[in-house]
Order: structure tokens, then sequence, then C-alpha cells
């Protein structure tokens, strides 16, 4: 089975909030955060997946899903890797 750890993003007026997760469903699981029945930090928002990476091992995906929270700077960077590209869209 596969699983994903996954980095949603949701613009609010004055920011940019992030949640960092992991599934082995990446559809369902957004449709659970977006009728806020998923993670209760998720709760009222609308969200929309901007990073994930599949992983052939719950574990592993697990020890990444970890890090990936910790390491402020590589969810920055992913953050603004993807507004850039959703300006430059618009």
């Amino acid at each position: 089975m596969n699983y994903y750890v996954y980095l949603i993003l949701s613009k609010s007026t004055k920011t940019n909030i992030s949640y960092v997760g992991y599934t082995n469903n990446l559809i369902n699981r957004l449709k659970k955060h977006n009728s806020s029945s998923g993670a209760k930090f998720t709760r009222g928002r609308k969200w929309k997946i901007i990073y994930s990476k599949k992983y052939n091992n719950k574990s592993i995906a697990l020890k990444e899903e970890y890090k990936l929270k910790k390491d402020y700077k590589k969810r920055r960077k992913i953050k603004n890797k993807y507004l850039l590209k959703y300006e430059k869209d618009t």
C-alpha cells in the first residue's frame, strides 16, 4: 500500500497557513479537511494540496511527515515556490 506525505495551504486574508500530514488516500483526506471533519487544526478553512510525496512504507512516511513538520525552512520554501507559480498564473 502507498502512503503520502502532503502539505496543504489555506489562504486567509493576512497569512498563508500550512498543514503537514500523511495518508493513504490524498483525495479523500483533502475532502475531509475541506469539510471540517479532518484534523482539528484544519477546520473552517479551504485547503489546497501544494506538495505530496509517495512512500511504499507507512513507517517511512510517518518519519518523513515528522521531518517536514519540524523543518520550517523547507515548508517555507515549498510555500514560496507554490505562491510564485500561483502569482504568475493569475
